[in-house]
């Protein structure tokens, strides 16, 4: 049999992987066990329902799978909330949830797209807005941090049944605390989706939503390295909820192979090595922040706390859109993103999202992100040449490798 011409592909991919560098601060690398677990046989294994609860035969093992995947996520997160490692991906995983706690029509109150959030917290182009009544919450116009006080105005206001807090482009740490008195004081439930900083959270690199939230989102790869795929922890009084919404309200067979490879990740975050990582990332965004600033850079909310950055683009003349183009042609992957109040179309906004999380996989520590400062201020200042800079990117790249495939 002749061989896929999508082998080709796969391998050309690869040798990109390896001769460019991601500061994309949803983008990480999982490790040789995890992608084994991934392609492994239990992708030819049908196992709809849950453990001990099988709509097929031949689930003995699976079940073992799920159930040693389920303890394991427990573990990593210190916690004995309820799991359910099912949904395919965040987004899913988000929208579940809504189907678990609201009837469509209800309030939710939610962190605005151009603000920092995430498409399915209620964004006009998402389904979740075409169901549910989302009010969006931002940050403040100068500090660029996120307003409490105008969470707990809007949340009196309109009574939302749901609160969320969650970002994909906020660089700076979430005052769960704050979210609970106030989802408390107006009788609503708390939702935190941590996406970009679950692998930080397990890490004990930022503050822990666990006890505090009644319902927690996730996908399962950014910064915790694991393989792409989502997880919803809950409260014990709405398992039941959250499990039916899963399956068999949104989802039929689970990817077994899948569960396994996060049962995998989440063995791999509680050991030492994991927490050491988590520090590393955060230590080098900040070094990166730090570094830009240094070279006439304007960041959003002045810095940052966690894994990843937002340059503010405008002393370069550039829009985000060529801006990433330049940084691309010179082997630097990031994404153009939207900053506070950017007066910028989403097409070409103000700024770039950068992020730490695959790098420091990789090995890099602080000398490295001075490296990386200097050749993103002259690609984007134009004072080094495309080719230049993907030199100088190339030698980086040989000298810190990703991690082994098979």
């Amino acid at each position: 049999m002749s061989e896929s011409p999508v082998f080709a592909l796969i391998q050309k991919e690869q040798q990109r992987q390896e001769s460019e560098l991601s500061l994309i601060a949803s983008e990480n690398y999982a490790s040789k066990a995890v992608l084994q677990a991934s392609g492994s046989i239990l992708t030819n294994k049908y196992a709809e329902g849950y453990p001990g609860r099988r709509y097929y035969a031949g689930n003995l093992i699976v079940d073992e799978i799920e159930i040693l995947a389920n303890a394991s996520a427990q573990a990593a997160f210190a916690t004995d909330y309820h799991v359910n490692l099912q949904p395919y991906s965040g987004s899913p995983a988000n929208l579940a949830a809504y189907s678990a706690l609201l009837q469509p029509g209800d309030t939710v109150l939610a962190m605005s797209l151009a603000h920092g959030g995430h498409l399915t917290h209620g964004h006009k182009v998402s389904l979740t807005s075409k169901i549910y009544n989302f009010v969006h919450y931002g940050v403040q116009a100068g500090t660029e941090l996120i307003d409490y006080e105008q969470v707990a105005e809007l949340a009196q206001r309109h009574s939302p049944k749901l609160i969320v807090c969650g970002t994909t482009a906020y660089p700076m740490l979430i005052d769960y605390q704050l979210f609970a008195k106030i989802a408390q004081k107006e009788g609503a439930l708390l939702m935190a989706d941590i996406a970009h900083i679950s692998g930080l959270i397990a890490g004990h690199a930022h503050p822990t939503p666990f006890g505090i939230a009644d319902v927690i989102t996730s996908s399962t790869h950014k910064t915790l390295r694991g393989p792409r795929g989502g997880m919803i922890f809950c409260r014990e009084p709405l398992a039941k909820a959250i499990d039916k919404a899963v399956f068999p309200g949104l989802q039929g067979g689970p990817h077994m192979q899948t569960i396994a490879a996060k049962a995998v990740a989440f063995h791999e975050a509680v050991q030492p090595a994991f927490a050491s990582y988590c520090k590393q990332v955060v230590t080098n965004a900040k070094v990166l922040a730090f570094e830009l600033q240094q070279r006439g850079f304007r960041l959003v909310a002045d810095g940052t706390e966690t894994h990843l950055l937002l340059l503010d683009l405008q002393s370069t003349g550039l829009g985000g859109k060529e801006a990433q183009e330049l940084l691309e042609a010179s082997g630097l992957i990031a994404n153009m993103n939207a900053l506070p109040f950017d007066l910028r179309p989403p097409t070409n906004p103000s700024g770039l999202r950068l992020g730490t999380p695959a790098v420091t996989t990789r090995g890099m520590k602080e000398g490295e992100m001075t490296q990386l400062a200097v050749l993103i201020d002259g690609v984007l200042r134009q004072t080094i040449s495309p080719d230049l800079a993907h030199q100088q990117v190339g030698t980086l790249a040989r000298r810190f490798r990703i991690p082994a495939y098979f």
